[in-house]
């Protein structure tokens, strides 16, 4: 059966049919892949998903033509270039410190993606950048920093190594997002990725490959719980 226009939970525009319900089922609207679809569908579904809901709209993976374009056909967003990231309405911070900590420099794109996504949806960020396994001391360095916060994203590529060790040394929920950062036999990510699922550190929470939205999304659904908690 074919949705109209007016059926209730979404809206049928041709090309797409943008999920407006999602932000009263989970909290936050529909976010937009942006590889594969024209700028001028990009505005149709953001414009569709900013009339629907209240919170944040979200655009991932998008490259700076784009992000002009779509800019000037829906105003007051921004565009994050390292992030790839547009964002309309980001929400207010919600009391919820996440630690964005990134083995290498090259881990950087990732660690940018989950920090920006976080920002957008309310959590506080703070980066930790550059604090790999191979200088251990680098890392213990920045341990109380990442302790204070309420939930750490790993980022590390590689042999995927810091999770564990993050998650050895605070007490924080760990999200794990392995990166396709590597040498040969680091196949694209995937010698991490495996790395991370078998982790001897318990607890940890792994998402796919370079999805530093994936983290980050992870994070902001903990921040939900706890707010939730709270208000109890």
């Amino acid at each position: 059966m074919t949705g109209g226009p007016t059926d209730p939970g979404f809206a049928d525009l041709g090309f797409a049919r943008p999920d407006t319900d999602r932000e009263a089922r989970s909290g936050l609207p529909e976010v937009v892949y942006g590889p594969g679809k024209s700028p001028d569908q990009v505005a149709a579904v953001v414009a569709t998903l900013l009339a629907a809901n209240t919170g944040p709209v979200l655009v991932t993976r998008v490259e700076p033509g784009t992000a002009r374009e779509v800019l000037a056909a829906v105003p007051g967003g921004h565009h994050d270039p390292d992030a790839r990231l547009l964002v309309w309405r980001p929400a207010a911070p919600l009391g919820f410190r996440l630690a964005v900590v990134s083995a290498g420099t090259s881990d950087g794109p990732v660690a940018a993606e989950a920090g920006a996504v976080a920002t957008a949806v309310g959590l506080t960020v703070d980066a930790v950048a550059d604090v790999g396994v191979a200088g251990l001391h680098r890392l213990l360095a920045v341990r109380g920093r990442i302790e204070s916060a309420h939930a750490v994203v790993c980022i590390a590529g590689m042999e995927g190594a810091l999770p564990s060790v993050v998650a050895g040394l605070v007490s924080r929920p760990v999200i794990a997002v392995p990166t396709s950062v590597g040498y040969g036999a680091a196949l694209e990510g995937v010698t991490a990725l495996l790395a991370m699922l078998t982790s001897c550190a318990a607890g940890v929470t792994v998402v796919n490959i370079d999805s530093g939205f994936g983290a980050a999304m992870a994070a902001r659904r903990l921040a939900g719980a706890v707010a939730r908690g709270a208000d109890r």
